[in-house]
């Protein structure tokens, strides 16, 4: 294809190249790294299928790079020859857009199509994909060789289960358990072994069908006899060890009385004198704990197997003990076989069954190819939905400035005191993304979103753009709908003030005034009211030490005079509240002095002076930090690589936060319908608060009196002077009259001759 000519834009004061096809985004992926809006993002929090980002993703590190969305772009451009459907985001994929590369592909959709009974064999949508992947397990054909015996012919599916008995169980992509070809290799190898280790069977049970119990009843008694004959040999090396192998008197005496003890102390001593030529007598067996079965061993084993019922050598013994070993190791290699279960059919299990399962697992592994073009399938399905839409969030980022096209790292609409925030980002890690956010100029909300059907919330951050900040606190409550339109609810958990408006900057200063006077005051009444009680607390408690005990004898008549009580008690706090008012009042009457001597006009011009040395600088300043808005640490904060500035423009302003109007032909009626009603009742209940109408008249009329009668020099000087007044009235009235204006007569003219 020929190669596109690209064309840059600006959005919000940053270039971005315009990808409007395929066909363009072919070519934009070629532009430097440095051109690209975005180097890389986290999959969470962007609003697409999450198969196509784990498709995109393709190191699984979470994070979709430059290099990852080149090679999807340059690997769709490949399988497409014609990308009409890529240009319009369909999920729909045409089999004839396919190109050469893809006739894989075209076989993975016709085998799909013709699974699912589809009407249409010439288009094949994502939903038939997925929907394929079921209907191709159900019907047995996964291609991963394992076949369930529910898939098999009735004939081969009792050996199927056997062998699935035998061997740890194995699931294909169904969930089925099943066979496979390793599963088939095992078997015959094991069958292998077990049945040439069964045909030595006549070789080692020499003592026929009763081989295994009497190897058992040998191995039973091997620790006595071994210790016996042990003891044998000690006393052939050292006959005066035989006197060691008995108990010492003073032992049996201990035992006495004690069952328990004397127990043990039999089951010490040997099970029959030691001999020195290595010889049993049965006769001479010793009645110890194993008196009874050391018969029963010799009635049952021994006598009949050496033929001496009498006694019983070392070699015979050790003849004995290595036919028992022999027989019980036959047994515990049949038994670690897998397949020791079927030992008794293994010989007539079929090997031409064996085969028909292991050409079954071949027919399913030939198929592996084609259900592998399956997953490429919807891979190439999902990139020609979703590839452009995330170039045009990646490469460039026109959708976060078009209200229409909503872009992908967007959560949704957040409606909260009245306002619409269109704008909201995941905020995975609210420390860590406030760090950033609070580096900028931009009001952030934080809110935690708490979905109504139970599964885990998470929060967003949410920019603020319009109205004031300061109505914005932490725990104010509002609801959040999704990009999915599901309303949930939503509580602001965070809150990173800065100026929204020019106004807002503006009078911030006042605000803060304000709140830093309130404070103070509240805390100067609250030091007081601590402060009162104190007082009055130790008024009283003087005055209560201070009275005369009835029972106290008199005082001396020439007791010398009591010190001068200290100042303090209910005298203090009178004068205390007296000199505090006398201050307040003295205050009042400089600054009424101080007003008197102004005229409206001086009053009307500081106020208007003071408010702008304070409003000014403030507003220069808000204005700057209005214009260095950067939507770019929003999305940095949540784990974006940018390369250039998102700035936050007055136009997109009024988008991300907005007042929606009143529904048009609306009429609104500016009638308090609280009044009425509240009269109505006050009437119905015969109660009656507050001032009447003549007391509020009155009020009225006072107040405006005193505050005009602050200002009445400069009202009546200005009356006077417009001759409103007569001059006996502004005499009376003024402490001064006005100067009535001097008028000079004009100069005589002199005629010229």
């Amino acid at each position: 294809m020929t190669s596109t000519p690209l064309t840059y834009r600006r959005y919000g004061g940053s270039l971005q190249v315009d990808i409007p096809t395929f066909d363009v985004l072919v070519e934009a992926s070629r532009i430097p790294e440095t051109q690209w809006i975005a180097t890389a993002c986290p999959l969470e929090g962007l609003s697409c299928d999450p198969a196509f980002l784990k498709f995109l993703d393709t190191d699984g590190n979470g994070r979709v790079r430059v290099a990852e969305v080149r090679g999807a772009v340059d690997w769709a451009a490949r399988h497409l020859k014609d990308r009409r459907g890529a240009d319009a985001s369909s999920d729909v994929l045409e089999l004839n857009a396919l190109s050469s590369e893809g006739a894989p592909l075209r076989s993975a959709a016709e085998m799909i199509l013709r699974t699912v009974g589809a009407a249409d064999t010439g288009r094949i949508s994502l939903a038939q994909v997925r929907a394929s992947d079921e209907a191709l397990r159900k019907a047995g054909q996964n291609g991963d060789g394992i076949i369930a015996p529910d898939r098999l012919p009735e004939s081969l599916r009792p050996l199927a289960r056997d062998i699935m008995a035998s061997f740890p169980e194995v699931k294909n992509r169904a969930g089925e358990a099943g066979v496979d070809q390793p599963m088939l290799q095992r078997f015959r190898d094991e069958r292998q072994a077990l049945l040439t280790h069964l045909g030595k069977r006549g070789d080692v049970f020499v003592w026929g069908e009763e081989s295994e119990a009497r190897a058992k009843r040998i191995r039973e008694v091997a620790p006595l006899l071994d210790a016996y004959f042990l003891q044998c040999r000690l006393v052939a090396a050292q006959p005066e060890a035989a006197a060691a192998l008995r108990l010492r008197a003073e032992r049996v005496e201990g035992a006495l009385g004690d069952t328990a003890a004397l127990g043990k102390a039999a089951g010490d001593l040997p099970i029959a004198p030691p001999d020195a030529a290595g010889v049993l007598e049965w006769s001479r067996l010793l009645r110890g704990p194993a008196y009874e079965q050391l018969q029963a061993f010799r009635r049952d084993v021994a006598a009949p197997l050496t033929g001496d019922p009498e006694r019983l050598t070392d070699t015979a013994w050790r003849e004995l003990v290595a036919k028992a070993d022999a027989v019980l190791a036959w047994f515990a290699t049949r038994d670690a076989s897998p397949l020791h279960k079927l030992a008794g059919s293994l010989e007539t299990v079929s090997l031409a069954d064996v085969d028909a399962l292991d050409a079954a697992s071949q027919a399913d592994l030939a198929l592996a190819p084609t259900l592998a073009s399956i997953v490429e399938l919807e891979r190439l399905v999902l990139y020609q939905r979703w590839l452009l839409v995330f170039a045009n969030n990646f490469i460039s980022m026109p959708n976060l400035y078009l209200p229409k096209a909503p872009a992908l790292m967007e959560r949704g609409t957040l409606i909260l005191g009245g306002r619409k925030y269109t704008l909201s980002v995941l905020a995975k890690n609210r420390a860590e993304h406030a760090a950033l956010t609070s580096q900028g100029t931009t009001c952030i909300l934080y809110v935690m979103v708490a979905p109504k059907d139970g599964t885990p919330g998470y929060e967003v951050a949410v920019p603020v753009t319009r109205g004031r900040s300061t109505d914005l606190v932490v725990g104010k409550r509002g609801v959040f709908y999704d990009v999915d339109d599901q309303e949930h609810d939503a509580t602001v958990t965070h809150v990173i003030r800065q100026p929204v408006s020019l106004w807002e900057s503006m009078t911030m200063p006042f605000t803060r005034m304000a709140g830093f006077i309130t404070s103070k005051v509240e805390g100067m009444a609250t030091a007081g009211e601590k402060t009162f009680d104190a007082t009055l607390e130790a008024s009283y408690a003087k005055t209560v030490a201070a009275a005369p005990s009835p029972t106290a004898p008199p005082a001396p008549a020439a007791a010398a005079p009591a010190p001068a009580a200290a100042p303090g008690g209910l005298a203090g706090v009178i004068a205390a509240g007296s000199i505090a008012a006398a201050a307040l009042g003295s205050s009042f009457a400089f600054i009424v002095s101080q007003v008197k001597s102004l005229t409206l006009g001086d009053v009307i011009t500081a106020a208007s002076l003071i408010a702008i040395a304070v409003m000014a600088p403030a507003g220069l300043l808000g204005w700057l930090k209005l214009r260095r808005r950067n939507l770019a640490l929003l999305l940095e904060g949540s784990g974006w690589a940018l390369n250039d500035r998102l700035m936050l423009t007055r136009g997109l302003s009024t988008l991300v936060t907005r007042r929606p109007r009143l529904p048009k032909g609306a009429r609104v009626d500016y009638r308090d319908m609280v009044r009425p009603a509240l009269l109505a009742q006050q009437d119905e209940d015969g109660e009656q608060e507050g001032l009447s109408w003549w007391s509020r008249l009155g009020l009225a009329a006072l107040v405006l009196f005193i505050l005009l009668w602050q200002v009445r020099n400069p009202i009546l000087t200005w009356m006077c002077q417009k001759a409103w007044l007569s001059d006996a009235t502004c005499v009376a009235l003024l402490p001064t009259p006005p100067v009535a204006p001097v008028v000079v007569p004009a100069a005589p003219v002199v005629p010229t001759k």
